[in-house]
């Protein structure tokens, strides 16, 4: 088995983590492993409908990640509840744009892969737009994303989460490359521009101080090598995609990818689950 894989399914998964797992053993045609996933998610889905909520979790959208594996299960209760709690319930601003969190009214760029793609998948293109909208008026600048509408730095994360988001929302419903990948492409374009000398990037793209953070060149590969298999970006951008992965190569040591954002705070340099599953997503688009 996949080392980077073996090391990913012995980590501890918050939900979101859960449903990025997921989306790679789909990705790597590994379904009835997905399901596992998903299944287990359901055990702690919660009363309002959100699933794999463990620990008192403060999330509102996280939860959405699961939807792509809970949609396989024999029983369709579970993914219904996922998605009428996105679709009626979550938290959200008056032009509809769903909060991150229960508990703060707060935009992040993150919720764009949570739930623009489980709005393709689920048959509402029209939702997916309009969250795709309302996050892209809050939070871009020139192409870069902010973390959060709280927080003015431009989040190399938060750009991989929209471009790996917008990519994997066309790829469910080829209809939104019409509204997403112009967008997605400019995205890639902007923070490519923000490349380092060794190939990766800063943290915070527009801060040369940042700390060096590789996870970012997993999710634009993801996102590139898509776009080119769905015939939304050029050709070229398979190479660019191939370069991305190779600088990423070096940290990956026993099987564990080193040097991204690490979890529990994603503040600082160290591991995640997220960047083990980017990983396997961007040698799955790689084939």
């Amino acid at each position: 088995m996949n080392p980077v894989l073996i090391t990913l399914l012995a980590m501890q998964r918050q939900n979101w983590e859960q449903g990025v797992a997921i989306h790679a053993l789909l990705d790597l045609g590994l379904t009835d492993l997905a399901r596992r996933l998903a299944r287990d998610a359901v055990v702690h889905q919660s009363p309002d409908g959100r699933l794999g909520t463990i620990g008192g979790e403060r999330g509102s959208v996280n939860s959405a990640a699961v939807y792509e594996g809970a949609v396989l299960l024999d029983d369709a209760e579970p993914a219904r509840r996922q998605l009428d709690w996105i679709v009626e319930r979550a938290p959200r601003a008056a032009d509809g744009t769903l909060y991150h969190l229960l508990d703060a009214p707060e935009v992040w760029a993150d919720s764009v892969y949570m739930v623009v793609p489980m709005l393709a998948l689920a048959g509402r293109p029209d939702l997916a737009v309009r969250q795709a909208e309302g996050h892209r008026a809050r939070l871009c600048r020139d192409g870069l994303y902010l973390a959060a509408d709280n927080r003015p730095k431009c989040w190399g994360t938060g750009s991989g989460w929209v471009a790996a988001g917008l990519a994997r929302a066309i790829r469910h419903d080829p209809g939104l490359a019409a509204p997403f990948a112009g967008h997605a492409r400019e995205v890639i374009d902007a923070c490519l521009r923000c490349r380092r000398g060794d190939g990766l990037f800063g943290d915070v793209l527009d801060d040369p101080g940042s700390f060096r953070e590789a996870n970012l060149a997993q999710m634009l590969a993801y996102a590139a090598y898509t776009g080119v298999a769905d015939g939304w970006l050029p050709g070229s951008y398979a190479a660019v995609a191939g370069s991305l992965r190779a600088a990423v190569a070096p940290f990956v040591v026993d099987g564990l990818v080193t040097s991204v954002c690490g979890a529990p705070t994603f503040d600082r340099p160290g591991t995640s689950a997220e960047a083990q599953a980017f990983h396997l997503l961007a040698e799955a688009a790689a084939g």
